[in-house]
């Protein structure tokens, strides 16, 4: 059955997730993510670079190795299917205004990098490195280097040397940018240069790579909702190690005299979205991962009754740290390294 014939907007969860991707008719035509996309072509087209990378509908962002093109997530596709991403995964990447842009403008750069292959060019390998290196399982970011730029939360430049190029090209391309002015100083203003003569040699030019394949389009994905979900669950949830009692004891307690106090369970539930959120924000971490730690210092904290002992701004900002610090636990060695 054909996802528009039941109007998507009067489905239910339930329906909507035993729908298949490739059954679920969208389109990207007068879409928000359509309307950015053309804003950053225009972007592009400002500096003299006659480009436009093709744009397709599948199951998340990605920009395919060999490909000048960009894969867009579904869920940008409609409200009703944004809503419930942010239901299923606590947050949708790319629906806000401006994450979205940042991601065009990040995902457009591979885009230019394949389409006139640049990574090949002596000039790109000796400023950023060989785009060959594998992608590493987990990085270790130093947060005070100045080598890299600063555009994705989580220091994602420093992942790899593709993203390292596309982190600098998106601050380059951004309208009003004082790169120059912003990173003077910085080794990494020498990549931002780069980045700015490279795009000074293909402006005008026309990119040896056109393909307009696309790659895992959602028509070609038979998997229902449902199971689309359990495998981005699977994806982001960790097998995190088990808390340190005395950590989450640092913050609350077992003492009779405060069995009058919020219980530390109940605290954490209604704090949860604010200290979630601001620990994604500062480690680039998926807000679904972090729920799934902080499920964890629920339980635990029920599991040792523990409740408040002391002022609740207090209680939340050292909740925040102990859940930052497992984060980086978990992305720099699964638990190892750091200590509260």
């Amino acid at each position: 059955m054909r996802a528009k014939r039941l109007r998507l907007g009067a489905m239910t969860d339930d329906q909507l997730l035993e729908m298949r991707l490739c059954d679920l008719d969208l389109s990207l035509e007068r879409t928000e993510v359509k309307r950015r996309f053309n804003r950053i072509c225009r972007e592009i087209a400002a500096r003299g670079i006659e480009f436009r990378p093709h744009i397709w509908l599948s199951s998340e962002w990605f920009s395919p190795d060999g490909v000048p093109g960009i894969a867009i997530p579904f869920y940008l596709a409609h409200g009703r299917l944004i809503r419930l991403e942010q239901k299923m995964m606590h947050f949708a990447e790319g629906a806000a205004e401006r994450l979205g842009l940042k991601i065009l403008r990040h995902e457009v750069a591979h885009t230019i990098c394949t389409a006139w292959r640049l990574h090949y060019r002596k000039k790109w390998r000796q400023v950023f490195g060989h785009f060959s290196m594998p992608y590493p399982e987990s990085y270790r970011p130093k947060p005070s280097s100045r080598d890299f730029v600063h555009h994705f939360d989580g220091w994602y430049a420093q992942a790899h040397p593709a993203e390292d190029f596309a982190e600098t090209f998106a601050v380059w391309l951004r309208p009003r940018s004082v790169w120059r002015r912003q990173y003077h100083g910085w080794p990494a203003l020498r990549k931002l240069e780069c980045v700015d003569e490279l795009m000074k040699d293909i402006a005008g030019t026309t990119p040896p790579v056109r393909s307009r394949q696309e790659i895992e389009p959602l028509s070609s994905l038979p998997m229902t909702l449902r199971q689309h979900y359990k495998r981005r669950h699977r994806r982001y949830g960790s097998d995190w190690p088990d808390f340190f009692d005395g950590d989450l004891r640092k913050i609350f307690s077992d003492e009779d005299r405060f069995s009058r106090r919020e219980t530390a369970a109940a605290f954490l539930r209604r704090t949860r979205p604010a200290i979630r959120d601001h620990v994604s924000h500062w480690t680039g971490q998926h807000p679904y991962t972090i729920d799934q730690v902080l499920r964890d210092m629920i339980d635990r904290c029920k599991e040792l009754n523990l409740r408040l002992a002391m002022p609740q701004r207090d209680a939340k900002m050292q909740a925040t740290l102990m859940l930052t610090v497992q984060t980086m636990n978990y992305i720099h060695g699964r638990g190892l390294g750091f200590a509260l």
